[in-house]
């Protein structure tokens, strides 16, 4: 339940972000006719993605136990703590221009005046945050079955993300009543270091699987067994292993790949962080990207300045 409520939450929000800065540019040029393209591609990215995730999940389900199975989760879980690490960076690297290239591209495809310009860039921009969530649910759900597949794991899952996308969309509507007073670069700082905990949980669990595939055949002696004490598949044991990446019987390489990943990447995410916020005063952070959008005036684009109608001078 918790993976999940800190997935939708952390991307809804990123997600909100995006359709806001495009709403409200829109509203502030006289564009408002383009709202439903904005609301048409939104919503072809979430059938897409929805009708993706689901249809992946049945169709490897269909070889449960097996080792296709055991090799789509080892990609998949590979995949999610890849793009996990990426975005999680992405974020912090360009959260301070994000608006500006957000109005830069829909003053193109308005000048494009092309009716699926707009309606393409919100498919593009909700389309990934919306994979990226597919492929970390894919991930949470076969870390979570795999240790025990019953329906009341599924419920809380199915309750976590319920949640955080419900929390995310109050923060969407509280960032356009408070504004800047909404300390969003915290907010990303913060689930930023979670995500990495989970994704270095999910690099322990890819070691785990190639290492009973064969693949990695080294440091596959146990570490400790704590599965009397707290077994991964008991209730606590599987939220310890879906938030932190315990193990009850770990080997020393997953040992090794989850503390020199999490070790790595949290350093380097606050030392890149904190450069990036010493950088300059004058510097806009994650905090700002909607509440600029709404709040700051905007300079027409050239395409939208009708120039001055010239009179003839009379001649002598």
């Amino acid at each position: 339940m918790i993976p999940t409520f800190v997935i939708f939450l952390r991307e809804g929000v990123e997600a909100s972000m995006i359709v806001a800065i495009l709403l409200s540019y829109l509203d502030q040029i006289g564009q408002r006719r383009h709202f439903r393209d904005v609301f048409l591609g939104v919503g072809a990215a979430l059938v897409l993605v929805l009708g993706g995730g689901i249809g992946a999940y049945l169709a490897i389900h269909q070889y449960s136990g097996s080792t296709v199975q055991t090799v789509f989760e080892t990609i998949t879980y590979l995949l999610a703590a890849t793009v996990l690490t990426y975005m999680t960076f992405w974020m912090q690297a360009h959260s301070r221009t994000m608006t500006e290239e957000l109005k830069r591209r829909s003053d193109v495809a308005i000048e494009g005046r092309t009716r699926w310009g707009l309606g393409l860039l919100a498919f593009q921009a909700v389309g990934r945050e919306g994979l990226e969530t597919m492929v970390f649910t894919l991930a949470i759900v076969f870390a979570s079955s795999s240790q025990a597949p019953t329906v009341a794991k599924g419920h809380g899952l199915l309750i976590g993300a319920v949640l955080g996308l419900a929390l995310a969309l109050a923060i969407a509507y509280v960032i356009f009543r408070l504004g800047r007073r909404l300390n969003l670069g915290l907010f990303f700082r913060i689930i930023g270091i979670v995500l990495m905990v989970f994704a270095a949980g999910l690099l322990a669990d890819a070691v785990e699987n190639m290492q009973e595939l064969g693949w990695l055949p080294f440091w596959d002696h146990v570490l400790w067994n704590t599965s009397t004490f707290l077994s991964e598949g008991s209730s606590l044991g599987d939220v310890f292993h879906s938030l932190l990446g315990y193990a009850d019987q770990p080997t020393v390489l997953q040992f090794l790949v989850w503390a020199g990943y999490l070790g790595c990447a949290t350093t380097a995410f606050i030392v890149l962080g904190r450069r990036q916020r010493r950088a300059g005063p004058h510097a806009a952070t994650a905090a700002s990207v909607v509440a600029t959008a709404v709040a700051a005036p905007v300079t027409p684009s050239p395409a939208t300045v009708t120039p001055p109608t010239a009179h003839p001078q009379p001649q002598a």
